[in-house]
């Protein structure tokens, strides 16, 4: 693993909300810190309303966790593309996060409870 990233239980129950709906809540988050960047929260996904999140074909790759593969949100009032994003093989050291969800803050909102 990269020594400026840092994995760890997310304390407490997260909630995450887009286009009005609750899409998942859990008290089995991780919160992944990277050196320079705000602290982002991975969802299980067994605790996520997987039907309103479909796969998208836009992927990116990052030195230090790998391939992460897209999902777009699907609400009533339409489809937010690419909001979230997930590692289905991330490199060594973060399989803690492998195959969780995690969301752009500016497409869904990330809440501890």
């Amino acid at each position: 693993m990269a020594d400026h990233i840092t994995l760890r239980p997310a304390p407490g129950a997260w909630v995450i909300r887009a286009g009005g709906a609750v899409l998942g809540e859990t008290t089995r988050a991780i919160e992944l810190s990277e050196a320079g960047l705000p602290p982002v929260i991975y969802f299980p996904r067994e605790d996520l309303a997987m039907a309103f999140l479909e796969p998208s074909p836009s992927v990116s790759r990052c030195p230090y966790k790998g391939q992460a593969d897209y999902l777009s949100i699907i609400t009533e009032g339409g489809t937010i593309t690419d909001a979230a994003w997930s590692y289905a093989d991330p490199l060594p050291g973060l399989e803690a996060i492998r195959g969780l969800v995690a969301f752009y803050p500016a497409k869904a909102a990330v809440e501890q409870l």
